[in-house]
């Protein structure tokens, strides 16, 4: 340690000779001496690792307690796994750092300055390598040939190994937006304005705009529920923000009962006269975590998963986690399952390991822990556990048939094998089957035919794609179907509040298993998204609710977390997109079509400009045959082309698959592997579009099966 400092000093007094000093931010890092630079990097990781200590211990001592609130469901679904909790670490020794370097140089400088734009290059590279901050910039040597993906999506790109990495920073289209210029959230200051009006508070947009009785809902005529539950399920292979743990100042991070910011606390206020809630209180959100940014300093959010449509929601994003949900005690290349219970004799996933499991809370005489599964939410609502399982069932059986045809093949090769094709299989049915329902008329345009695999394009999610592809809750209904072999209300259990079931793996366990759910998703329908029905009371109002009186309230989180992320205004995007950007009420009533609408939402934030992207993008009238408006569907449209581009293991790209296997894989289909993999005989041939039953559906022997014989060796 003591040659890695003696190293760094060597460094810092070098760039004192080489930096030129033409401003007075130049000025004030010169009044900043190595050893002080040094010390206080040495300073915060000893700061942040006590944070972390009083952290976990917070976490032991819970253990025990008989009582949970909804936002520990919350922060259990948002809980990293070891590399995450690597990377979140050292993003927080940067921003400790650079917090504790403001504090002594405003002591030499009373002037109002922002740390990063002060420190000169040279200073900045010490302070990352000094943190462990410059992973994400670290020189990567890749193989030159394997014929398969990594799981944390490392060296997909051979000339920038680190893109679409897993535990790496989202990708910034448009700059960030905090009020400090550096990491403050937007909407945080009293009296702070932008564009001349302050942004008003979340839950009054949520209450005002957003809100929609549970029995005040469309049914979405043209999408089933399988539709809904299909875009859960992409977003899960592509984006998962973690929450901040703790901070140096905030120890033990109270966040469930401060009504203060204090980060990594940023708590939600209640306006006068919520419905629900007394004004004077307020909802708990806990900031996302900050990753490591070397080159800018600036803040950015850290995505624990790969940006690829890898399956990772099944395999995992990190390799401590892929080997622990393989089955290993045979070399058949098959994923581990429950070793206490089964679906009527079909696998159903391994319980997670751990002391006392959230999911024990929701019915505490079962005695039912949480699912494991590649991503950390898979028991955050029942269909979500039906698809988990689904895939899991299905990788079985494809490595269970590749090794009839290849008795040859050892167990890595199976496993290699079948997680490549149900990748397949996922992008397959998303960029086929999903995607043309969702952007409808504009699919050709954002995503033209594939032309192979282009290493120039950076697939990493953005941050604005991480709240832009949430306009699918607006689309959940408030019940959950679950029907029986006659696709008739499973009794006792048929339909079921929406806010009981979050987190109750239970029910799957003791209530009929996954087929009943699968049921209700190929005759149910989606909930249609209108203006002034945005989304369900058992999300706005009634959130993890089941463990306590007061629920969350998911339109408020997913507007706070745009502010947390510093995510710029609607026209910021309109404009990113080559849309018009409205400038006034009349504007915006043309761009909403809807008079109303648009005064309801000047009367909120004053002028478009200020509008929370969230929001915004998922008022806008659908284009025509799709379920999002012009922006969203650039905005997706956008990221999706680039995941497809930049992706070189994309199943069309020529020498992943052989010529037979692309015309084998074409053929897949989700009501196939439904049939392949559950004991429903019957499906819809497409099932993300509205069906009846048994006017639409078909006997599973006429759907066509993924022949593997191109697979033998």
């Amino acid at each position: 340690m003591k040659q890695i400092l003696t190293a760094l000093s060597l460094l810092l007094a070098l760039s004192h000779l080489m930096a030129s000093k033409t401003s007075e931010e130049a000025d004030v890092s010169e009044q900043l001496s190595g050893s002080e630079l040094l010390n206080s990097v040495n300073e915060a990781r000893k700061l942040v690792d006590e944070a972390y200590k009083v952290s976990r211990d917070k976490v032991k001592a819970g253990l025990n307690k008989t009582h949970v609130t909804p936002s520990d469901f919350l922060k259990h679904l948002k809980e990293p796994v070891a590399g995450t909790r690597h990377a979140m670490r050292a993003g927080s020794y940067m921003e400790a750092s650079l917090d504790l370097l403001k504090k002594k140089l405003q002591k030499k400088w009373p002037r109002p300055f922002n740390i990063t734009e002060v420190l000169n290059t040279k200073q900045k590279e010490t302070i990352a390598l000094a943190t462990g901050c410059d992973y994400p910039i670290r020189p990567i040597e890749c193989p030159e040939n394997s014929p398969y993906r990594t799981i944390t999506g490392q060296c997909n790109n051979r000339k920038n190994p680190h893109f679409g990495m897993s535990n790496h920073g989202y990708a910034r289209w448009l700059p960030a937006e905090y009020e400090d210029g550096m990491s403050l959230p937007r909407g945080l200051i009293p009296g702070q304005l932008y564009h001349g009006h302050s942004l008003p508070l979340v839950r009054l947009v949520s209450n005002n705009i957003i809100a929609t009785a549970n029995e005040n809902v469309t049914d979405d005529e043209g999408r089933s529920l399988a539709f809904m539950h299909w875009g859960q399920w992409v977003d899960h292979d592509l984006d998962h923000a973690p929450m901040t743990a703790t901070t140096i100042d905030n120890k033990e991070a109270h966040c469930d009962t401060s009504c203060n910011y204090a980060p990594p606390c940023f708590p939600i206020k209640i306006p006068h006269g919520d419905p629900r809630i007394s004004s004077g209180l307020c909802m708990p959100f806990i900031r996302s975590a900050p990753v490591c940014n070397p080159t800018t300093l600036i803040r950015e959010q850290l995505n624990a998963i790969t940006s690829f449509i890898d399956a990772s929601m099944v395999y995992g994003s990190e390799e401590p986690l892929a080997k622990n949900l393989r089955n290993l005690s045979n070399p058949l290349g098959l994923m581990a399952l429950n070793q206490n219970f089964t679906d009527a004799g079909l696998g159903l996933l391994p319980f997670e390991n751990k002391t006392r499991s959230l999911c024990l809370y929701t019915n505490k005489t079962a005695n039912i822990p949480c699912f494991q599964a590649g991503d950390k939410r898979v028991t955050e609502n029942l269909g979500l556990s039906a698809i988990h399982t689904l895939f899991v069932r299905e990788h079985n059986r494809l490595a269970t048939e590749l090794r009839n045809l290849n008795p040859h093949w050892d167990g890595e090769r199976l496993y290699q094998e079948a997680r490549k094709i149900v990748g397949a299989q996922t992008q397959i049915i998303t960029y086929r089957d999903y995607l043309p329902l969702t952007l409808g008329n504009e699919i050709n345009h954002q995503l033209p035919l594939y032309r192979g695999y282009n290493e120039s394009v950076d697939p990493t999610v953005s941050n604005v794609f991480s709240l832009a592809f949430r306009f699918g809750h607006g689309s959940v209904p408030p019940l959950v179907p679950r029907l029986d072999e006659n696709f008739q209300p499973l009794k006792p259990y048929s339909y079921a509040p929406l806010h009981l079931t979050f987190c109750a793996s239970w029910r799957i366990v003791m209530e009929g298993g996954i087929d009943p759910l699968l049921r209700g998703f190929l005759t149910d329908d989606s909930k249609l998204m209108r203006q002034n029905q945005m989304m369900v009371k058992e999300l706005q109002d009634r959130l993890f609710e089941q463990v306590e009186i007061m629920g969350l309230d998911l339109a408020a989180l997913n507007l706070q977390r745009g502010r947390d992320h510093g995510l710029p205004g609607y026209n910021a995007w309109r404009r990113f997109c080559g849309l018009s950007a409205p400038s006034d009420e009349a504007e915006l009533a043309a761009v909403m079509g809807n008079s109303e609408l648009a005064k309801k939402f000047m009367d909120l934030y004053g002028t478009p400009e200020n509008i929370d992207i969230w929001i915004g993008s998922m008022a806008e009238p659908f284009v025509p045959n799709g379920r999002v408006g012009p922006l969203l569907a650039c905005l997706l449209g956008t990221q999706f082309r680039k995941i497809r581009d930049g992706d070189r293991f994309w199943w069309e790209n020529p020498g992943v698959f052989t010529p037979q296997q692309r015309r084998a894989l074409s053929r897949i289909s989700f009501p196939r592997i439904i049939c392949d993999n559950t004991r429903i005989k019957e499906v819809p041939r497409d099932v993300f579009k509205k069906n009846q039953y048994p006017r639409d559906f078909v006997k599973c022997r006429e759907i066509s099966g993924l022949d593997l014989s191109a697979w033998k060796e």
